[in-house]
């Protein structure tokens, strides 16, 4: 049953919502991988290169920023996403045959 970490009592609850919670973040993760390999195909056919580093740094400050919003570690999340982007970058690289 789904609840707010307050309602929970028991360890068994807690951990109930946590994998409920890691299920929901990897549904949202499935949604931003479609995401990617849109952004490797409209790429493609318009020239642009897998890795824009101007864009990685917005990313990056986004994540940083939006952490930060929520009280949670900013440099912590911040480097989350920048493994998120490198994956992405690979995944692009590979698509575009930059590799």
């Amino acid at each position: 049953m789904a609840k707010i970490a307050a309602d929970c009592t028991t360890m068994a609850e807690i951990r109930e919502n946590i994998d409920r919670v890691d299920h929901a973040l990897m549904v949202l993760f499935a949604e931003r991988w479609s995401f990617i390999r849109r952004a490797a195909e409209i790429k493609a056919g318009l020239g642009i290169p897998a890795d824009v580093p101007e864009r990685v740094r917005e990313v990056r400050d986004n994540a940083h920023r939006n952490a930060e919003t929520h009280a949670l570690d900013g440099d912590f999340y911040e480097d989350i996403w920048a493994q998120l982007i490198e994956h992405a970058i690979a995944y692009e690289k590979a698509q575009l045959g930059e590799a």
